[in-house]
């Protein structure tokens, strides 16, 4: 698997781990695909108005194919859970993001906050202290037709606790919201 972004912010033209040509977003998309903290703060500071993170329906399910970046094969149980990072007073969608979290890994508190569904990933795991870190391992363009994001750009990160990846989060982000800064 190959984790983009590990040393710098910057991937060079010749960089044979993607063909997607970033050098052509707006530059605080480029930010946002590019940065390993969490991106609900950044587009708070951005846009100067809190973010709500809108749980659009979550549930446990049974993988029908492998998801190896969480290191787990088809047949295993993982929560499936879809979030919007909303303005809360523009309303405007930030991003949209999909998770796969192998909840069997985390502490029974943290994994009943999480079943509640009423905070984001990111808030649930800096409130608990867990020690933890991201890695991004893919990047691309393309549509989320489920959100009715047509063109958008998006990144596939796993967050990483005592060595083990137990989140996969894909983030899609509309191109046109972000072209006008």
């Amino acid at each position: 698997m190959t984790r983009l972004f590990t040393s710098t912010g910057y991937l060079d033209a010749q960089d044979e781990t993607t063909d997607f040509p970033l050098e052509t977003l707006p530059p605080f998309l480029r930010v946002l695909l590019t940065t390993d903290g969490t991106v609900t703060k950044s587009l708070e500071a951005f846009f100067w108005e809190p973010v709500e993170v809108k749980n659009c329906g979550q549930s446990y399910c049974t993988l029908d194919v492998d998801a190896p970046v969480i290191n787990r094969k088809a047949g295993d149980t993982v929560m499936r859970r879809t979030v919007q990072l909303l303005g809360k007073k523009t309303s405007r969608c930030f991003a949209t993001a999909i998770s796969l979290i192998a909840t069997e890994i985390l502490p029974v508190p943290l994994r009943q906050q999480l079943e509640k569904g009423e905070v984001g990933v990111g808030e649930l795991l800096r409130e608990c202290g867990l020690e933890t870190y991201r890695e991004i391992v893919a990047i691309g363009r393309g549509s989320h037709t489920d959100s009715g994001i047509h063109d958008s750009v998006w990144r596939s990160y796993r967050i990483v606790m005592e060595h083990q990846a137990f989140i996969q989060i894909t983030e899609f982000f509309p191109i046109s919201l972000y072209s006008s800064f």
